[in-house]
């Protein structure tokens, strides 16, 4: 539309010089051109939305319009683009009406040029040409939008659907994790703790009778105690992170997080690092990942950083984001919606730490962790 807008209008000067190159009126006929051809470049600047600003830009162009096709009838065609720009800026009912009020105006124009050159017979396509391109212009129109108006409420649909897919699929892996700690726990623990009752139940039977058959119940209880410590140590082991497994160190961990393909992540250490307790470092790198993915889904940032830093008594995980920010108008617990922030303020409030968020609109956010730490003897 805006290729055929200056094409046309480019057009109509040309078709103006050519036939009236002595006119006086041909300076006002190239300022008013140069003038609607800045104005409808202007158009884009100002968005789509239906805006003071963009109703002033639309009236001034058909009031240049206007001026342009009584000075001279030939710039009428140039109408065609403006019933696109009509209908993308005003509501349905105005933008028809106006659609009407141009095609009205390309007729009359119509009729004028061929009253000028004498054409005989009258030709009845000056009366119904306008009207049908601009039926044709509007008919398209309104096909378009609601095609996307309907590809808008099936994307929606599909990220809904997706959602909900993505959170039943979380939720069968949590029962189907659940159902598999029950087994290890019942298959491991539970039956080395029953072993272990009955062999101290027994021994206390026979302690006082046979001493020596009740040591030796204690000593096969104590055994099976060793093999339920193992076993419940592989379950922990089983649970931790595996951005932890195999040794890796929390800042090495940290350090290769991302939030998504459009945010770039960079890591900060401070301080010289000190061994971690496991609840501590699985705390810290879960509150990481969720600030993370909160960075991707609602600040609409372009950076994150994530700074840990060693203070002697206590270990801090800092992550601040350039995003659009927020004003909370609540206490903070109660603003928080979801889980992401409750559960990294119940994992820091199980170390004894503090959780703190600090955030501007406009300005980004920043999260803060601080956990404290045994001091070294």
């Amino acid at each position: 539309m805006h290729t055929a807008f200056f094409l046309l209008l480019g057009a109509s000067v040309a078709r103006f010089l050519l036939r009236h190159p002595d006119e006086p009126r041909t300076p006002w006929i190239i300022a008013l051109g140069i003038a609607l051809a800045l104005l409808y470049v202007l158009g884009p600047a100002l968005g789509a939305a239906p805006t003071l600003r963009r109703l002033l830009w639309l009236g001034l162009v058909v009031a240049v319009w206007v001026v342009l096709v009584v000075l001279a009838p030939s710039f009428a065609w140039c109408a065609v683009p403006l019933f696109y720009t009509a209908l993308r800026t005003l509501p349905p009912r105005a933008a028809v009406v106006l659609v009407a009020l141009l095609t009205v105006f390309v007729v009359a124009a119509q009729l004028r040029l061929a009253q000028a050159s004498g054409s005989e017979p009258f030709d009845p396509n000056l009366l119904l040409a306008p009207p049908a391109v601009a039926a044709l212009a509007t008919a398209v129109f309104v096909h378009m939008e609601r095609q996307a108006a309907a590809q808008r409420t099936l994307i929606d649909d599909l990220i809904r659907t997706r959602r909900e897919l993505a959170a039943t699929e979380r939720r069968a892996g949590t029962l189907a994790e659940r159902q598999r700690l029950s087994m290890e726990i019942h298959d491991t623990l539970a039956q080395h703790l029953s072993s272990q009752q009955m062999l101290l139940q027994a021994a206390e039977r026979t302690w006082d009778t046979d001493p020596g058959t009740a040591r030796a119940h204690v000593r096969t209880a104590t055994e099976i105690t060793a093999r339920g410590l193992a076993e419940a140590r592989r379950l922990v082991h089983d649970l931790a992170p595996p951005e932890l497994a195999e040794g890796a160190g929390l800042p090495d961990a940290l350090r290769a997080l991302d939030a998504g393909p459009d945010i770039e992540v960079r890591f900060h250490l401070e301080g010289a690092p000190v061994p971690l307790p496991d609840r501590a470092e699985q705390a810290l790198l879960r509150i990481a990942q969720g600030a993370l993915a909160n960075v991707r889904e609602h600040s609409g940032a372009r950076t994150a950083a994530l700074t840990l830093s060693f203070l002697g008594d206590q270990v801090v995980l800092d992550v601040a984001d350039d995003g659009h920010g927020f004003v909370r108008i609540r206490p903070a617990p109660a603003a928080e919606r979801g889980h992401g922030l409750p559960a990294m303020r119940a994992r820091v409030r199980q170390l004894g730490g503090t959780l703190t968020i600090e955030s501007t609109a406009g300005e980004g956010t920043v999260l803060s962790a601080s956990i404290p730490l045994e001091p070294t003897p």
